[in-house]
């Protein structure tokens, strides 16, 4: 799966350009790619970084589709019953907490890894999702409906008024 961190949600993408005296220069682009107006000061300071999103393609829909034909074209299905899949996808995560194994702490963006290790999460973590999905798929649980209904369960148990800037679990809040 791809992703960027531009502004999609608000229809604009963040671009940095380079002025002809070197400095760089930040330009909210719209998706159609013409310039507006610097993004660099507004409300008379620095604009902070925008969230990482995802790209918009594939989307899930179309990685269960992906999965269901590879799995398919290789008659695997015998094999990837629920049970199968979860054991996969336990042995992926493993394969995720291997490459953070030994690292310690580390920082948002991973700015201290390689490419080869970028590469290599993107991979182990596409393996868990991918697997996932098919997990999903064969537990007939529609994930994205799934996600709605447990992000509204998850507003209760943790209302931002009541837990803001704790790690604490919902039982351990009183009212």
């Amino acid at each position: 799966m791809m992703a960027t961190n531009g502004k999609h949600a608000c229809g604009f993408k963040e671009a940095v350009s380079v002025s002809s005296n070197g400095n760089k220069e930040d330009f909210a682009k719209s998706q159609n790619g013409t310039e507006t107006e610097p993004s660099k000061m507004r409300n008379g300071g620095r604009v902070p970084p925008e969230r990482f999103t995802f790209s918009p393609r594939p989307t899930i829909e179309d990685i269960r589709r992906m999965q269901a034909e590879f799995t398919d074209e290789r008659d695997w299905n015998k094999f990837h019953q629920p049970r199968n899949l979860l054991m996969a996808m336990v042995g992926e995560v493993g394969e995720v907490a291997e490459l953070f194994q030994w690292r310690g702490e580390v920082a948002e963006g991973l700015p201290d890894w390689t490419e080869p290790e970028r590469e290599q999460l993107a991979h182990e973590l596409s393996d868990v999702f991918i697997y996932l999905v098919e997990l999903a798929e064969k537990c007939r649980v529609d994930l994205p409906q799934a996600v709605i209904r447990k992000m509204a369960l998850n507003r209760l148990k943790y209302p931002a008024s009541k837990v803001h800037g704790s790690a604490k679990k919902y039982t351990e809040y009183t009212d």
